[in-house]
């Protein structure tokens, strides 16, 4: 099994969410491409993304269906 993609978006968004997952015990792991603290003068944002292991998307999809929901 491997890893699949569960959010993308805002840093702000992503790390609520990395939380709430984590509340519940599922290991996230974020990927920021952002490179504005190395490089302040770009101003290009990309989105952070979240990934979990295919095996706990069954635990994570309440979490994620409720954290959509208070969007």
């Amino acid at each position: 099994m491997g890893l699949i993609k569960i959010f993308s978006g805002e840093e702000i968004l992503a790390v609520t969410l990395k939380e709430r997952l984590e509340e519940s015990d599922i290991m996230v792991v974020v990927r920021n491409n952002n490179q504005a603290n190395v490089l302040p003068s770009i101003s290009s944002v990309k989105a952070v993304e979240l990934f979990i292991q295919e095996t706990d998307f069954s635990k994570a999809n309440p979490v994620i269906e409720e954290f959509r929901m208070s969007m």
